[in-house]
């Protein structure tokens, strides 16, 4: 049995190539992340290591919103056996922006000459795999050698392509299994018991929906390509993406109005927070001022009722029937005794300054003097102590008088 198919690529080739690619910076760079640019290089040397018809390469791919990028993709075949014979199913592996950490997209990648099964499990009719190894694709253990490894078998139980007999063309020799045992075409391409004189073709071109990202290959001479699809089916596809494309605009535009009017509220929010900001300043200012007045206020009001008491006892008496010291009267016993504490303090105090006097003009003897302002110095000072004990007590009493009076001047 004669396996044809492409030549095993230079290991030391694909090194240089991956090594190369993935160490560009700038623009021309793969938007793969920094920390996993060397276990893709792993991955993909290990799997041209294990299966050498699969070759690394460079490609634009497209996503369904229009964006095109420059994607790490292994291109070739995946060796498939089926009852007894090794196949090569021709695949295309994308590896995609947020790979390993998400699993990479898989096409089967049929010649003209094939046609993928309808309907087919892991295979959809624009060739992408929904393969389990996919869906259950783990970062870091899960890699592509693993990956191929499965859709061999997954291939083997169920295969994906059927190869297309050209009525004009006798059809090969070949060890495939008769219509009457299994299906009714052969597997697929690529196996034949002659010298390998059935080479693969260019790939078809991208289906209308889901988007393929391979681009048409141009077949030359005068060969056509067999028409392969529903028509009813091309309709619904086309309608289908129309359909997603209109939402999408629409989408597009509610999403970017609404941005807008996000970003006004945002703005009118920041300007309302700061003059929050400045009217509660305001506030307190005026809660401060406000308190201070009330208490002048209060202080007004106190001694605007002294004052009125003082005239109502004053008022009918005439300015000249009283003696200076008959004037002022003291309103209670403490003030009585301060004011006589004050005036004995004052009389000592004048009587020492003449006793000076005097015992510098040699008129008393200098310790009558000594013995003179010992007695006064004595009971200045008791009379001073007593002075301040009596100011003490008339804060006291102040003080209550005031807490007595705040609640009939606030009202």
């Amino acid at each position: 049995m004669v396996h044809s198919g492409p030549s095993p690529p230079n290991p030391q080739l694909t090194q240089q190539f991956l090594s190369s690619v993935l160490s560009q910076r700038g623009p021309s760079s793969l938007p793969y992340a920094e920390d996993t640019k060397w276990q893709i290089r792993q991955h993909l040397l290990a799997l041209a290591t294990a299966y050498p018809s699969l070759e690394p390469k460079t490609a634009s791919f497209t996503h369904n919103d229009g964006r095109t990028v420059n994607l790490l993709q292994a291109d070739g075949t995946i060796p498939m056996p089926f009852q007894g014979v090794t196949y090569n199913i021709p695949v295309v592996i994308w590896l995609m922006e947020s790979y390993p950490r998400h699993p990479p997209c898989v096409y089967v990648n049929p010649t003209r000459d094939m046609v993928i099964k309808r309907p087919h499990p892991h295979v959809n009719p624009s060739g992408l795999v929904s393969a389990p190894y996919l869906h259950n694709w783990v970062y870091p253990s899960s890699n592509l050698v693993d990956l191929v490894r499965n859709l061999s078998l997954v291939f083997a139980r169920d295969p994906p392509l059927y190869s297309q007999r050209r009525p004009t063309t006798p059809a090969p020799p070949s060890p495939s299994p008769s219509p009457g045992q299994g299906f009714g075409l052969t597997p697929t391409l690529n196996s034949s018991l002659g010298s390998g004189n059935y080479a693969p073709r260019p790939a078809i071109p991208p289906r209308a929906y889901p988007p393929s990202p391979y681009g048409a290959v141009p077949t030359g001479g005068a060969s056509q390509r067999i028409q392969t699809e529903d028509p009813s089916e091309v309709y619904k596809r086309n309608a289908v993406n129309k359909l997603i494309e209109t939402v999408h605009g629409d989408m597009a535009a509610l999403r970017k109005a609404r941005e807008g009017e996000m970003e006004g509220l945002f703005n009118a929010q920041a300007v309302l927070r700061q003059r929050e900001e400045v009217l509660s300043r305001g506030v307190k200012e005026m809660q401060d001022e406000k308190e201070a007045l009330e208490q002048q206020l209060q202080m007004v009001l106190m001694n605007s009722d002294v004052l009125d008491a003082w005239l109502r006892e004053n008022a009918g008496k005439k300015p000249g029937s009283l003696e200076a010291e008959d004037a002022f009267e003291c309103t209670d016993a403490l003030s009585k005794q301060m004011l006589d504490c004050t005036a004995a303090d004052l009389a000592i105090e004048d009587v020492i300054y003449s006793m000076d006097k005097a015992a510098q003009e040699g008129a008393i003897p200098f310790d009558q003097y000594l013995r003179s302002v010992r007695l006064l110095s004595r009971e200045q000072f008791f009379q001073r102590a007593t002075g301040i004990k009596v100011r003490a007590v008339q804060m006291q009493a102040q003080v209550a008088s005031m807490a007595a009076r705040a609640p009939h001047y606030v009202s």
